[in-house]
């Protein structure tokens, strides 16, 4: 359920190199043009254009991209026209640094992808950093944090829609009783988060739900403060209902005082491809107002175009 708006007739790769270039020369940069291109262009096309943009000019066009635009407007450009793989592993690496530090977008990455996504950006890591994703991970969080983190984004759960009705059962239960005693990082909370299929997990906290009378997160909520709680709760609703973690995320970055221009282009250029129809449906519901409003109302220029046309904004 993507926005995108990817015209009838594509232009060639070669096309598109050719125009970008353009964009790039003379006095002033076409940022429009660059908008129009990469904006409208799915994850394969634009694979190619930067393929062939590299053999015409042999100059990557990333580095390209970054000499010439700046600011807010210029991390959207980049990270969309970065491979899905190769961008969820730079956010990952990026969360994994001291003062980019951030438990939340690994956690995101790890809960929100498929298993194959997921298997994808563990390998761009390996070929980008020299190493392992889960290394850094775990070499950057500690206590309770790496317990639940280093298993999330080692995962490789079970994508099918069958259910085990009465091991859905069994552990509900083991999930209220853990939670009943405040045991919130035991290792049976953590396998069962970490790695049982999305439908499973599914069909365990309905019957959670059905049974103990509380939705898991609510249960979860006894101490406010505990930022633990906090993401674990992230990461539960991450794996069961992305876009109503993902509206938040916007409200939150959006209502904020000075926006969050940070997590605006994460959520929006990492789902401009997969659910933002979603996403998009959810914050309507949530908020009374439109996305593509609430965003218009609170960027401009280059930086507000481009996200409206990552989200699918009418001709932009």
């Amino acid at each position: 359920m993507a926005t995108l708006k990817v015209p009838a007739h594509v232009p060639a790769p070669s096309e598109d190199a050719e125009q970008l270039r353009h964009a790039f020369e003379g006095w002033g940069t076409n940022e429009q043009l660059i908008i129009d291109i990469l904006a409208h262009r799915n994850a394969a096309q634009r694979n190619l254009i930067r393929k062939t943009y590299h053999e015409a000019y042999g100059k990557d066009l990333l580095r390209s991209l970054d000499e010439e635009l700046s600011s807010d407007f210029e991390r959207a450009v980049v990270l969309f026209t970065l491979d899905p793989a190769e961008r969820d592993a730079y956010l990952v690496n990026q969360s994994t640094k001291r003062f980019t530090s951030s438990n939340w977008v690994i956690m995101e990455i790890a809960c929100t992808r498929s298993s194959h996504e997921l298997f994808n950006v563990r390998k761009a890591y390996h070929a980008r950093y020299k190493k392992s994703l889960e290394e850094d991970v775990a070499h950057h969080t500690k206590g309770d944090y790496r317990k639940l983190l280093v298993p999330l984004v080692s995962a490789f759960r079970y994508e099918g829609e069958e259910v085990n009705m009465t091991l859905a059962k069994s552990e509900a239960k083991i999930l209220r009783d853990k939670i009943s005693d405040k045991e919130y990082s035991d290792e049976e909370v953590i396998r069962i988060v970490t790695t049982r299929s999305k439908a499973q997990l599914n069909a365990t906290l309905n019957h959670y739900n059905n049974a103990f009378g509380n939705a898991i997160n609510k249960d979860l909520k006894a101490d406010a403060d505990d930022e633990f709680l906090k993401l674990l709760r992230a990461a539960i609703k991450c794996l069961t209902a992305p876009e109503k973690y993902f509206e938040k995320v916007l409200r939150q970055a959006i209502n904020k005082l000075g926006t969050d221009e940070w997590a605006l282009t994460r959520v929006v250029t990492t789902r401009a491809e997969v659910d933002m129809v979603r996403i998009k449906e959810e914050y309507q519901r949530r908020n009374s107002v439109a996305l593509e409003k609430a965003i218009a109302g609170d960027t401009s220029g280059d930086y507000e175009k481009m996200l409206l046309a990552l989200i699918g904004a009418g001709d932009v």
